[in-house]
This record gives C-alpha cells, sequence and structure tokens, in this order.
C-alpha cells in the first residue's frame, strides 16, 4: 500500500467559527509539507481553485451559495509547485486538481505545465510533477474564461455540454503537452445525440431549443485558432504524471488517446465502481505508460486519528470520532448553510476515524493492498501542530501496522 497526502489549503471556518489569514494558511500548508516530505509520504497533492468563493455568491446564479470563506487558496499550481519542490527533498508534488477550463483553459495551462517542468530540470530536480486536471468542480470558476451557453440549444445542453468542452479542451491540453502542432481544425468535433443525457425529456428539450428533431445536433468548437505549438517544448516527458478528475469511462477511455492518463478515484466510490474502472484502464491507459496498476489511482480519504497523549485507546477513538464530527458538520454548513446529521453520519462512515490500530484496521478492511492512499488531514482543521500529529501517527504508527496486518494476513 502506498501512502500520499492532499493538502487543501481551503481558508473557512472551523467548527468554531475561526477563518486563519491568507499568510496563515500557507505558512501552515508549508509546515505540513516538510513534516510530509520527512515522513516518507509519496506524492503532495495541492488542491487548486480560481476566483473568490464568497463573491460568487452574489452572482445571479451562484454555485454554492451558503459556502463560507474560500474553497481554496492555490490559484497558481504550477508556480506553488515549484516553490514546494524547493523547500523539499523527497516528496513529489501534485495538482488535485489543475481546470483547464478556468486561468486561461488548456492551451496557457499547457505552457505553465511545460514552463514548470523545465525549470525543474534547469535547477536539477529530476523528482516528478504529477498534474491532475478537469473541468473543475464549481462551475463559477470557469465562466468568466468564456465556458459559458452561447445559444439556446447549448442553454439546454448543459451541463452534458459542459462535458464534451472539456473533451475538446483535453485533447488540446494532451497534444500540446506532447509537443505536437496543433490547429482547431484538427480537434474533436462536438455531436450532441440522445446518449449524451440522462434522459428522452432532457433531449428533447436541447431538440426543441434547436428547431428541429435531428438525430444529433453539431455544436460549434469552443475554442478556434491556427497552428500554435507551446514552448518550452524539449522538456523532459518522463517526469511529467497525468491524471484526470473525471469518473465519465468515455472520458478515462478518450484522454488515453493521447498519453498516459492515470484517474482519482474517492473512497467513498462503490466497491464494483471501483474495480470497472480499474478493468477498463488496464485496456484502454496508454502503450507509453506501461502496464496499469491499481496504484495508478489515488484514492482520496478523509483521516480523523487520534493518539494524543494522556488518553486511553478508549478515549482516543471517542475523541477522533467527535473530532470527524465536528470537522465533517463544518463542511456541510459552509457547503448548505446548515448541518445535516444524515450527511455527517454518511461521510463519517467512509472516513478513517479512530485510534492508530482503528485507522490501521479500517484501512486493511476498505482498501487493496496494492492500492495508493490519499490521505486528507487538514479537512476544516486549522490546529496544524495537531493536523502535524496525526500526520506522524499515521505515517509512523498506523502505516507501520497496516504492513504487519498485511503480512500476517
Amino acid at each position: 500500500m502506498e501512502h500520499d497526502i492532499f493538502f487543501s489549503i481551503s481558508q473557512t471556518p472551523d467548527h468554531e467559527g475561526h477563518i486563519p489569514s491568507e499568510q496563515t494558511m500557507f505558512k501552515n500548508y508549508f509546515q505540513q509539507l516538510t513534516l510530509a516530505d520527512e515522513l516518507g509520504f509519496g506524492v503532495g497533492w495541492i488542491a487548486q481553485s480560481h476566483l473568490s468563493t464568497e463573491t460568487q455568491k452574489s452572482n445571479s446564479r451562484p454555485v454554492v451559495p451558503h459556502w463560507k470563506g474560500e474553497v481554496g487558496l492555490c490559484t497558481d499550481f504550477p508556480q506553488l509547485a515549484m516553490e514546494s519542490f524547493r523547500q523539499t527533498n523527497r516528496i513529489e508534488i501534485g495538482s488535485a486538481v489543475v481546470s483547464i477550463l478556468a486561468s486561461g483553459g488548456p492551451i496557457a495551462q499547457a505552457e505553465r505545465i511545460a514552463n514548470t517542468l523545465q525549470l525543474l530540470a534547469v535547477k536539477g530536480d529530476t523528482r516528478k510533477l504529477h498534474v491532475g486536471f478537469s473541468a473543475g468542480r464549481f462551475e463559477f470558476m470557469a465562466r468568466p474564461y468564456g465556458i459559458v451557453p452561447r445559444t439556446p440549444t447549448e442553454e439546454a445542453a448543459w451541463p452534458a455540454l459542459r462535458g464534451q468542452i472539456f473533451l475538446e479542451a483535453s485533447e488540446i491540453f494532451l497534444r500540446l503537452l506532447r509537443g505536437d502542432v496543433v490547429h482547431s481544425d484538427e480537434i474533436r468535433s462536438t455531436v450532441l445525440t440522445r446518449d449524451n443525457f440522462r434522459s428522452d425529456g432532457d433531449w428533447e428539450k436541447v431538440q426543441n431549443a434547436h428547431g428541429s428533431k435531428d438525430d444529433s445536433i453539431t455544436i460549434d468548437r469552443r475554442y478556434v485558432f491556427e497552428d500554435i505549438r507551446i514552448v518550452p517544448n524539449k522538456f523532459d516527458r518522463n517526469q511529467l504524471v497525468l491524471v484526470a478528475g473525471t469518473h465519465d469511462p468515455k472520458a478515462q477511455v478518450f484522454v488515453n488517446k493521447y498519453l498516459p492518463v492515470r484517474v482519482f478515484n474517492l473512497s467513498i466510490t462503490q466497491p464494483e465502481v471501483i474495480d470497472a474502472t480499474h478493468e477498463r484502464m488496464r485496456q484502454c491507459f496508454h502503450s507509453d505508460g506501461g502496464e496499469w496498476k491499481r496504484s495508478d489511482m489515488p484514492r482520496t480519504s478523509f483521516v480523523f486519528v487520534n493518539d494524543e497523549d494522556g488518553l486511553t485507546s478508549e478515549e482516543q477513538r471517542t475523541a477522533a470520532h467527535s473530532e470527524a464530527d465536528l470537522s465533517l458538520g463544518a463542511y456541510w454548513n459552509a457547503l448548505e448553510g446548515t448541518i445535516d446529521p444524515t450527511k455527517v453520519q454518511n461521510a463519517a462512515q467512509n472516513a478513517l476515524i479512530g485510534n492508530v490500530e482503528d485507522v490501521a484496521q479500517q484501512l486493511v478492511e476498505r482498501f487493496h493492498p496494492q492500492d495508493r492512499v490519499m490521505a486528507w488531514f487538514d479537512f476544516f482543521n486549522h490546529d496544524s501542530d495537531r493536523v502535524c500529529r496525526n500526520m506522524r501517527a499515521y505515517m509512523e504508527k498506523v502505516v507501520p501496522r497496516v504492513e504487519e496486518l498485511l503480512k500476517d494476513g
């Protein structure tokens, strides 16, 4: 079992309503990152965000109308990645995830990634840059960059059309990173059919908006350009690891037409879906990436471990569950403006919660021995010293115990 770590850098109120300053958030991040490097985590995954979540609440169509604080402060992954490499020795750095629809779109994002890899080479750093990319979780972050419906047909087809725009952007992004000269006429065209929609009714709405009962509707390209190629272009592509943040099976297959692209998954995903994803990736994973491995799919999991001094094992277990309920409650309150005990309970059932032995047992029960766990410690917790103690307990006590259990069982 392999162990990565996820950093949200989310400036949100904890259960006491405390919101640290922006500088404090970044200081906490670097404190946790340098410890993660010391402890031996494989990859440090950084959440990327764009634009103010607070401000979008005043928009005509807010995506998260009740959110308190900022969902994330890393708005420039390449720059933070370079500083993160500079302050560490072993840990590799990844994005979870860069939105290739926001912040200039796929062309600008490809150039930023290429530049980061070239700068790594200049400083003689051979570690890998792991680039998770997606359409972005929150739609408001891409709207200022033109990712909005342009016609009544597109309005009726949204958000299914947004998924097709992601495929168009992905092809541009991947082909540019591959070193191609690209013209927009060569990029996939978007043709909508009944298969793109969940119901006959949804498809009929699109047909009505289009003014025809055609079986297919062609959508104009979102990105139009003549021949382009990114610079720098001669960077070491062996240092680039690509990971798609999409659960769409067709998208997972599509991106692997161009380069080896791994996938993310969540610990809450049902086992049969995880197994089906692994089987699909074994079939479609780009040959340049070698044979598909289970560890090619990082799986995120909340970790609420309590190994605090002065407590019995049972007291640690009780405290860990209380801490999990407080953090998860703060999350649902920020997201929906209220705390739903059922949602808190459901989320807790999929988190790793308890003392060292509890968490070790849960890891063995829920994960395959060859899985890659992306442990999330800073979830709605701004006590960085405590986060660091939890990280240390996980790597120095939980992980060795997991290896013992796997060896014995």
